[in-house]
């Protein structure tokens, strides 16, 4: 006869499990965080006997939850990073003074036991006081609220290339390829005659006439891509998609107001300072120009002492993401190692008996700055710098994926001296790169053939045949 096991109460799970490991931070709280209560693990009391307390979720009730932490004479907490409910309580009791840890929850999630919101909080209370928790990377406050702005924005411009791709799906419907008259619908010539059609204009001839001076197509050619059958239902479409365009444009410049604003909060101020000197590339300088991005690339640099765009690649909106993402204190990463392999930009090999093996996890940490860095990375693919020629070097031997991760990996250890060491960055060219390497390989080959035995001699240069 195989008896039942009796269900155990809460009270009953909650005092089977005994401290078994020596603290070294006593005065340590464990929260687990959730959309509708949060459970805190205090200092366990005499026998360690267990001190838990559910809060609600609303304001008063957390500021109650840290006044009840200041009681237990709770200095650190730890909490997880669950969903989005653990900011408000992360932000209470950073403001009251508290030390607080943001703990990945794959770090205490694996465990071999009964899974309840109050042994979690307990959990976590125990591996934090004995010093078995690693909290997450995270900005000052004040960098916080710009990469809040900076991310938002980075959303209303993804909606907004959505438009524009809807506006091009309306435009080959009623086969008016303006995307094929002009580079950019985006652009002046492109916009111009979009708002023509919208506002009546059917003439391809008239439509013509809009094109910008350094237009590279004729009036002719670009008459010819925009004759089409101007059904009513795709013209509707495309001025609510226009307006819908208009709008988060409208959006992204009060954005952009926003942005400065805060970063002008954040900058030293100071008259005696110089201006920014003008872009070492004249080719970068006018597009920075032409983007209205000068005014943000000037008060980062004030902000932060050092000027991103001077590494080839890196543009105004890249280096605004790397600063609101990461901050301006790279001390938590002790060399550009461990920078790199933050940014999950470093070669991610498991090897097991010496050989390869598939992970089943990849972690996916800080994917804004490597995704940022990757498409800076996939610019340079046709530069005439030294990072261009890098680029097309790995190419060519593993791949275009393998190039834009390893030249990824180059700018973030280049954006890594500059803001550490202020290590300016000094673009030496293709051709001095090609050199360097080329003198790299002749180095490497003569001393393979002298281990091999052979003696290796320079080639007298010959001299030209006169006449």
């Amino acid at each position: 006869m195989v008896r039942k096991k009796k269900k155990l109460s809460k009270k009953q799970v909650a005092s089977r499990s005994k401290r078994s490991l020596k603290a070294i931070q006593p005065n340590a709280a464990g929260i687990d965080p959730g959309s509708k209560e949060h459970w805190v693990a205090g200092p366990p009391g005499d026998n360690d006997k267990p001190n838990v307390k559910c809060f609600g979720t609303t304001t008063p009730k957390l500021n109650r939850l840290a006044d009840w932490l200041q009681e237990q004479a709770v200095e650190t907490v730890a909490m997880e990073s669950t969903g989005v409910y653990w900011i408000p309580l992360f932000e209470v009791l950073d403001s009251r003074g508290f030390q607080v840890e943001l703990v990945n929850a794959r770090q205490i999630s694996n465990v071999p036991a009964r899974k309840t919101d109050i042994l979690d909080c307990r959990r976590i209370q125990l591996l934090h006081a004995c010093g078995l928790l690693r909290g997450s990377f995270r900005p000052s406050d004040d960098i916080c609220r710009l990469r809040a702005l900076i991310r938002e924005r980075s959303t209303m411009v993804d909606e907004r290339a959505d438009w524009i791709r809807r506006m091009q799906k309306y435009l080959d419907q009623m086969n008016v390829r303006v995307h094929r008259a002009v580079s950019d619908i985006t652009g002046l010539t492109g916009m111009a005659i979009i708002r023509a059609i919208v506002g009546g204009e059917r003439d391809p001839y008239a439509l013509a006439k809009l094109r910008h001076p350094h237009c590279r197509n004729s009036e002719q050619q670009i008459a010819e891509e925009l004759t089409g059958n101007w059904r009513s239902e795709h013209l509707f479409n495309l001025g609510q998609a226009l307006k819908m365009y208009d709008q988060l444009t409208t959006v992204i410049g009060d954005y952009d107001t926003e942005i400065l604003s805060c970063i002008g909060e954040l900058a030293h101020h100071d008259t005696d300072e110089p201006p920014l000197p003008p872009h070492h590339s004249k080719t970068k300088a006018r597009g920075i120009a032409k983007r209205g991005r000068e005014p943000l690339r000037q008060d980062l640099y004030r902000m932060c002492g050092v000027d991103l765009t001077s590494i080839d690649g890196m543009s105004v909106d890249t280096a605004a993401v790397i600063i609101s993402e990461l901050g301006l204190d790279y001390s938590v990463f002790p060399d550009e190692s461990h920078f790199v392999s933050y940014l999950r930009l470093a070669p991610n090999v498991a090897i097991s008996g010496d050989k390869k093996v598939p992970k089943k996890f990849k972690a996916i940490t800080c994917s804004r700055v490597s995704t940022a860095l990757r498409m800076a990375a996939l610019t340079l693919r046709n530069s005439k710098t030294a990072p261009g020629g890098y680029y097309r070097r790995v190419a060519y031997h593993k791949g275009a994926s393998i190039a834009v991760f390893a030249t990824a990996r180059k700018l973030a250890q280049l954006i890594y001296r500059l803001v550490c060491y202020g290590q300016a960055y000094i673009d030496v060219g293709v051709d001095a790169y090609e050199a360097r390497f080329n003198q790299r390989r002749l180095t490497f080959y003569t001393n393979a053939l002298k281990n091999m035995g052979f003696r290796v001699e320079a080639a007298a240069q010959m001299e030209p045949a006169t006449t």
